[in-house]
């Protein structure tokens, strides 16, 4: 999970990746490295700072079972980066705040003063 001790950690190109580190970075390489759950991830994240978004709306863009999108929604929350509540018989998922800031900052390199695009 990208927690606050993540918050902290230098980008990838600052300093080696302590082992524990790398191994809660790895979760989250791995659950987005599947194609569904990238889509789904980009779904949720869509929606913006404190958006959410009903499994009713994720499971009709795919040609899965809804026990099979449960089963990667449930992989993406493992990983902390969504987060999900029950409301009646539905279920509304969102991101975590900040997850995708972290994680945007640890694989973002440092350029050169003066540097420019």
């Amino acid at each position: 999970m990208i927690g606050q001790e993540a918050a902290c950690c230098p980008g990838l190109s600052a300093a080696p990746l302590e082992e524990d580190q790398a191994a809660e970075l790895a979760k989250v390489f791995k659950a987005l490295g599947d194609p569904v759950r990238l889509r789904l991830m980009s779904m949720i994240a869509s929606r913006g700072q404190g958006g959410e978004v009903c499994v009713c709306e994720l499971t009709p863009a795919f040609d899965l079972s809804q026990p099979t999108i449960s089963h990667h929604l449930k992989l993406l929350r493992q990983a902390g980066l969504i987060d999900c509540e029950r409301r009646g018989t539905w279920v509304y998922y969102w991101v975590l705040p900040g997850v995708l800031d972290r994680l945007g900052a640890f694989l973002t390199t440092a350029q050169p003063v003066g540097a420019g695009a």
